[in-house]
């Protein structure tokens, strides 16, 4: 027997979600960061049935059915049998995490939650990747369509992870038919993240490649949360984005941060940020620093169609970012100390990209150089 429609289903899930019975949503990474949020804004909704709660360690959300396992293990299963939808947000995008670790925890992960979904009987499930999927490339449109091809490559931090799991996306349904898959891209995340673009507003001065024409759309935590909500409860469905209305230029981010700019020859950029990820110096690889330089904004539309608006505009972010990082030192993607942060500060503009003369004088003493 065929499974129903989506719009038909959609519009079951609708008259139980009406009735005050709901769904069951399970969500997994919920003992910490956005699961964590996620899982308390279900369990408080009025639309939800119940919440499975599923990490590798129990939180302390007493209103879940906890479940503490990895996602890659196939016991998963039994563990989802019960759940309408599945919201997975277990992944590893952590900078000092191994880059092969990384990609075998988030792929097999993923991998396993839409298998162990399909086999529990589950119709939906969510999964939350990046806006940096669609690369930032110097002739997007500004805003790009949810529509707009995936130009990424793997070569910024966790973006190859991420597009393994988008491709994991689409793949499923026609493997596993009866099961639905949305994908939610949030643009820059703030609120109690790190990354290398949290880490850009971290440096004694911004970084700006000659030639380029950055274009800054954040999105908060919450707004994510939320946005995730309606994917949950089924308002909004296939591949959308979130983040802010709008976006902001460069000069419009110098000015409202009071971060003056350090400005670059793209070949001195790009061959330094290489040259220090590549001797361990840094954590982020060059390929981050394409998306301090070219525009990778998105439309929002499919939000909105639903009913949905974000509660913070980029002014307000940034905002909140800012007061979120005072007090951190990053040079090209590297934390530092107060010492070494005053020695960048004062070694000059070139300088200041590589991690300052002493890191790096300290890194070949390491090696015996």
């Amino acid at each position: 027997m065929s499974s129903p429609d989506p719009q038909v289903r959609a519009a079951r899930n609708h008259s139980t979600q009406s009735a005050g019975r709901g769904p069951v949503v399970a969500v997994t990474g919920a003992a910490s960061g956005v699961g964590d949020l996620l899982a308390r804004r279900l369990a408080a909704s009025g639309e939800v049935k119940q919440v499975v709660a599923i990490d590798e360690r129990r939180g302390d959300l007493s209103e879940a059915q906890w479940h503490v396992l990895d996602v890659r293990d196939p016991a998963i299963a039994e563990k989802l049998r019960g759940a309408d939808v599945v919201v997975h947000l277990a992944l590893d995008l952590d900078l000092e995490t191994d880059a092969a670790a990384r990609t075998a925890y988030n792929v097999r992960g993923t991998q396993t939650v839409l298998t162990a979904a399909a086999a529990a009987g589950v119709h939906r499930v969510v999964l939350c990747t990046s806006a940096m999927v669609y690369g930032a490339l110097p002739d997007n449109d500004i805003p790009l369509s949810e529509d707009a091809e995936l130009r990424a490559t793997a070569e910024a931090t966790g973006v190859g992870d991420l597009l393994e799991i988008e491709r994991l996306a689409r793949r499923a349904p026609r493997a596993h038919p009866g099961l639905n898959v949305t994908v939610v891209r949030p643009a820059v995340l703030v609120g109690g993240t790190d990354t290398a673009l949290t880490r850009y507003f971290e440096s004694p001065r911004l970084l700006v490649v000659a030639g380029s024409r950055p274009a800054w759309q954040f999105c908060h935590v919450e707004d994510l949360v939320s946005a995730l909500e309606y994917a949950a409860l089924e308002k909004v469905e296939g591949e959308f984005a979130v983040g802010c209305d709008g976006w902001l230029d460069q000069e419009e981010v110098e000015e409202l941060s009071g971060i003056r700019r350090m400005e670059l020859p793209s070949a001195v950029a790009l061959g330094a940020a290489a040259r220090l990820h590549r001797i361990g110096l840094t954590p982020s690889p060059a390929g981050d620093l394409a998306y301090t330089m070219h525009p990778w904004v998105v439309s929002v539309g499919r939000l909105h169609d639903a009913g949905w608006r974000p509660q913070w505009t980029n002014e307000e972010v940034l905002a909140a970012l800012l007061e979120e990082v005072e007090g951190r030192h990053t040079v090209a993607g590297r934390r530092l100390g107060r010492k070494d942060a005053t020695a960048a500060g004062a070694a000059g503009a070139t300088v200041a990209l590589l991690g300052t003369a002493a890191l790096v004088r300290r890194a070949r003493k390491r090696r015996g150089l």
